[in-house]
């Protein structure tokens, strides 16, 4: 495994301003010191946010605080990610990664009603819901990787990663290139759009080697096989969310993944991208507060969002 320790996103350097900074705080769980971010009543439902692979808790800084208006929501940063450890090696797979959220979220004292994954996310999501780790009544995927890459993708992109991984010199290539530029290229290359801000978000990120070999590791680690097998297993109601502009999911993924669950449904967001949650919150949370509702999980009467 690359270790890039000294080159990870320091919170007084990279997380001077970071969004939502006030509701952070650093827990330790699965022998690991995670970033954690925690905003809501500590009497209302419980609700998981776990972001996808590049991403960081910033990624929520829209979401979030509306989500908070009716739940208590706990938000981490993923292992190697932002400012939360690397797992080792051989803890990177999606059972891994999924155990150790799991013992996160225990150390946090969050049994979760709701879980919300994006992308990379839901899946760890779902595979802590069909091991056992986490028993919510309802999960959220937005633009949910849910399913291998189809055709020669799902067998050459994993293998291409762990090339990359492997490669010491690959993690500081990216950071060296990462400038607003590349960065604007590569977000709008998923088919979202984001302002200013947001892109300086993930470029401060994407500049530093060890944050980049952190997805890098998770992506090398992937294998989505196990998952798709598994999936007409998933126990909790299931709200799909797609962007129709995404493009680095297919929308019609979210469909076939619909059909194999006894009870979900999709909501399409026209004019969105894989990056819907950052586009549009207060669309976002609307879909998730009226699945809540219809799951008996929060009520009409409880505050507005």
């Amino acid at each position: 495994m690359v270790s890039y320790r000294e080159d990870r996103p320091l919170w007084d350097a990279e997380g001077r301003d970071w969004p939502n900074r006030g509701a952070s705080r650093f827990v330790t769980a699965a022998g690991l010191t995670w970033h954690v971010q925690e905003l809501g009543p500590e009497a209302a439902p419980a609700l998981l946010l776990v972001h996808g692979t590049g991403a960081a808790t910033h990624s929520w800084r829209g979401l979030m605080p509306r989500l908070a208006e009716r739940f208590r929501v706990v938000a981490p940063d993923l292992p190697g990610h932002g400012f939360t450890d690397p797992l080792p090696d051989r803890r990177l797979s999606l059972p891994g990664m999924a155990a150790a959220i799991t013992e996160l979220a225990r150390a946090v004292g969050c049994a979760p009603a709701v879980v919300v994954g994006h992308s990379a996310g839901a899946a760890i999501l779902a595979r802590a819901c069909l091991d056992g780790g986490l028993a919510p009544r309802l999960l959220v995927a937005l633009n949910g990787a849910l399913k291998p890459f189809p055709g020669m993708a799902g067998l050459v992109f994993p293998g291409m990663a762990r090339m990359l991984f492997l490669n010491p010199v690959t993690p500081r290539i990216f950071a060296w290139s990462a400038d607003r530029a590349a960065v604007e290229r590569l977000i709008r290359g998923t088919g979202s759009r984001l302002d200013g801000d947001g892109l300086d978000l993930y470029r401060r990120l994407f500049r530093k080697p060890g944050h980049i070999a952190g997805a890098l590791g998770m992506m090398a680690n992937w294998n989505l096989d196990a998952l798709d097998r598994d999936l007409p297993g998933l126990k909790p109601r299931a709200l799909l969310v797609v962007g129709s502009e995404d493009r680095a999911i297919l929308p019609e993924t979210a469909f076939a993944v619909r059909d194999r669950l006894a009870d979900a449904r999709v909501e399409l967001m026209r004019g969105l991208g894989h990056l819907a949650h950052e586009e549009a919150p207060e669309r976002v949370a609307e879909a998730i507060f009226e699945e809540a509702r219809a799951a008996g999980i929060i009520r009409e009467e409880d505050p507005a969002a």
